[in-house]
């Protein structure tokens, strides 16, 4: 099984006459990815690679029962087209978009939790549910299918390790990168419980990073309840105080947010912590087979 994305999705790329857009596009319709329509504000009636273009979300979904979205849209205009997309009746947004305001993101978190919408991002890579569906830009040829779920903050070391899972023989269920933006729609722990219920997860890798401390609240639900073997590995080890390290999310406050501080949390939770991200497939396969 899987979770998020599967053989069920139909894809509206929101942004699919842009550069991105119709590249990403084209690259998810030749993985397989159920791409069912696109839509750019004054550009319906056109097609891009055979996928029919609306005007607006609304007439987008009534015409083909789109379930799911895809944002290739500027910053600036990322929050009116999720806004859109909700009420078009989507329940699943993936937001590639990096740098939505803040206090954007803030609204619109509570508002799309309120009614059941699942946001992956802003600033992800996407989702992936290999050998079923692509949403977003993860590079479909390093990904296998099979039964460990990849949950990251980092959409470049979600894909060095995943390389390095697929050579090993261990293939995946699914791969969501959540995103590294400092307000984002799906935590950890969202997607925990998710892989928590899926029958085709059979043990969980989590990537982190600096910052915050969603880490730490996925290590107290692992603890507390998640049964399933779960390895880690934590980015950003030798980063300096009070500088941001590439996402907006990344930044070290304190004490609070450091990769020491995380990687003790979760070695306290039963979680292994592999030291370089090459040495997740050698850490997985030990804890699955003493789990």
């Amino acid at each position: 099984m899987s979770i998020i994305v599967d053989e069920g999705t139909k894809l509206l790329v929101q942004g699919i006459t842009g550069r991105d857009g119709s590249f990403h596009t084209k690259q998810m319709l030749a993985y397989g990815t159920n791409v069912v329509a696109g839509v750019t504000p004054g550009k319906g009636g056109e097609t891009v690679e055979g996928v029919p273009v609306f005007d607006n979300c609304r007439e987008a979904v009534e015409s083909t029962g789109a379930n799911t979205s895809v944002l290739f849209v500027p910053a600036p205009f990322a929050p009116d087209a999720i806004f859109e997309a909700k009420e078009a009746g989507i329940k699943t947004i993936v937001c590639i978009t990096e740098g939505i305001p803040t206090l954007d993101m803030s609204k619109l978190y509570w508002w799309l939790r309120f009614d059941s919408v699942t946001l992956i991002g802003p600033n992800s890579p996407g989702v992936i549910s290999p050998g079923k569906s692509k949403v977003g830009i993860l590079p479909s040829s390093i990904f296998k299918k099979g039964t460990v779920g990849v949950v990251s903050r980092s959409g470049t070391l979600t894909y060095e390790i995943v390389y390095n899972l697929t050579l090993a023989g261990f293939g995946q269920s699914t791969c969501i990168g959540i995103g590294g933006d400092q307000i984002i729609g799906t935590s950890f722990v969202d997607v925990l419980e998710m892989f928590a219920r899926d029958d085709g997860t059979e043990a969980v890798v989590l990537i982190g990073e600096i910052g915050g401390t969603d880490e730490q609240d996925a290590a107290e639900y692992i603890k507390r309840e998640f049964k399933k073997p779960v390895v880690a590995f934590i980015a950003g080890q030798t980063a300096p105080p009070g500088r941001r390290m590439g996402h907006a999310g990344a930044i070290i406050s304190g004490s609070e947010g450091t990769a020491r501080e995380k990687i003790e949390v979760l070695k306290s939770a039963g979680v292994p912590v592999a030291p370089i991200p090459s040495r997740i497939p050698e850490l997985l396969k030990e804890t699955v087979e003493n789990h």
